[in-house]
């Protein structure tokens, strides 16, 4: 039998997984041979890899260095394995510490990877404990995403000046399809209710609007224009991008198709590029087969469930994303001061001391006073015209804006009452006349 386990040995096998020649040495052979033997009811299942018995535990790490490094894991989840490994080592010693490989590979078991840094403690202790999960709505137009996007192209504007336009993106989550998409040249609060509102002229009402947390998204004109048209504003968790990843899968498609076919030109406008993308998007994006849906974005949008709502009118839209602020009036002259410039308010409101005021920062030519209780607009404000007012021409005040006292040449009631009260005293006047008054 030894014999021919040496002639066994000596033999190259192909192996069952790598596909690579190996032998095997006479000891290991004589072994398998043996556990073959015993097992008498199936022997190729003896010589099957078996679980260790010691799997899933750790063998080097006691538990007192297990619980330290637990400890400073928890102080320090940014840290890297190795500067894990060199302060336990400063710590505890060359003689208490294994080898780097075996704390590597016990951080590798024990999930305890290295965590993103984040300049706000805050938004780790509410995110990390939390599992990341996909999701889909069941409804069509039942939320919707809405990003900003950095293009990689320059663009030339009128005035000779290259510039990095800025597209503005809304995409319904369980079709994908593009609500609506544009490029701007800023990312102000202004560009985007213009941009919103298209896509709400264009589709509907939706239920929610998924957005991150950036200035516009937070701006006051537009949140309350979000709360007038009864949509739920729901905002992804600080430095959680990928809580809004439908919305960031579309800029690949954008960034790898539509800007690669613009690579040939040198002059590319704002207008080429907006004109571009809404035919790319109606042409291309909305009519190819999306791999998880099983069939094209607007196959899946006109299939619904659909809970859109109508959409009202451009005015309606363009007095909705307003904000509310209080001023005080000026007595003087009756006016309000509003972003650097005054405004006048009718008369029959000169009684107001605080105003409300509804209005968009960058659209000063709709500016309403509006009631505390109510919400309802009582007229529109308008600017000052000085030059206007220089004629001279002025309205006569109502009588109950009259401040001349009524002259009836009598005492006031209750200095009347004072004089009776000490009449009744029987007292002499507290003081002596000047019988000489010259």
């Amino acid at each position: 039998m030894q014999d021919a386990l040496r002639g066994l040995s000596q033999r190259s096998w192909q192996h069952p997984i790598s596909g690579r020649p190996i032998q095997f040495g006479v000891s290991t052979l004589e072994r398998w041979f043996y556990a073959a033997r015993r097992a008498k009811i199936d022997p190729v299942a003896a010589l099957k890899t078996r679980i260790r018995t010691d799997a899933g535990g750790n063998r080097t790490l006691s538990p007192t260095l297990i619980a330290a490094l637990r400890a400073q894991y928890r102080e320090h989840p940014g840290w890297s394995v190795q500067l894990h490994y060199d302060n336990l080592l400063a710590v505890l010693g060359a003689a208490e510490l294994p080898s780097y490989s075996t704390v590597r590979r016990y951080f590798a078991s024990q999930g305890l990877h290295k965590h993103k840094r984040r300049s706000r403690a805050e938004a780790a202790k509410q995110f990390a404990p939390r599992e990341v999960r996909s999701f889909e709505v069941e409804h069509v137009n039942a939320c919707w995403h809405l990003d900003y996007h950095e293009c990689s192209r320059n663009v030339l504007t009128a005035q000779g000046i290259w510039v990095k336009p800025i597209a503005l993106c809304i995409v319904d989550d369980r079709s994908r399809l593009v609500c609506h998409a544009q490029w701007f040249l800023d990312q102000t609060t202004r560009s985007l209710v213009h941009g919103f509102s298209q896509a709400l002229m264009r589709r509907g009402l939706p239920r929610a609007l998924l957005t991150d947390n950036g200035a516009a998204m937070m701006a006051e004109e537009f949140k309350n224009g979000l709360h007038a048209l009864g949509i739920l504003h729901q905002t992804t968790v600080p430095y959680a991008a990928y809580q809004n990843g439908k919305q960031e899968s579309i800029w690949g498609h954008i960034e790898g198709r539509l800007i690669a076919m613009l690579e040939g030109v040198n002059e590319l406008s704002l207008d080429l590029l907006n004109r571009a993308t809404h035919a790319w998007v109606e042409h291309e994006y909305h009519q190819t087969r999306h791999a998880e849906l099983g069939c094209t974005p607007l196959e899946r949008y006109r299939a619904g469930p659909d809970v859109g709502r109508p959409c009202p009118g451009s005015d309606v839209l363009r007095h909705a994303f307003r904000m509310e602020v209080t001023r005080v009036q000026r007595r003087s002259d009756g006016t309000v001061s509003l972003e650097g410039r005054r405004f006048e308010v009718p008369s029959q409101f000169a009684h107001l001391h605080c105003l409300q005021l509804r209005y968009a920062r960058w659209d000063l030519s709709n500016v309403d006073l509006v009631d505390v209780r109510s919400g309802a607009i009582l007229c529109a404000l308008y600017p000052l015209d000085k030059a206007a007012n220089a004629s001279g021409e002025r309205r006569l005040k109502t009588k109950a804006e009259a401040t001349t006292p009524l002259a009836r040449g009598e005492v006031a009631p209750l200095l009347k009452k004072l004089l009776a009260e000490f009449a009744a005293t029987g007292l002499p006047p507290p003081y002596l006349p000047d019988e000489d008054p010259s």
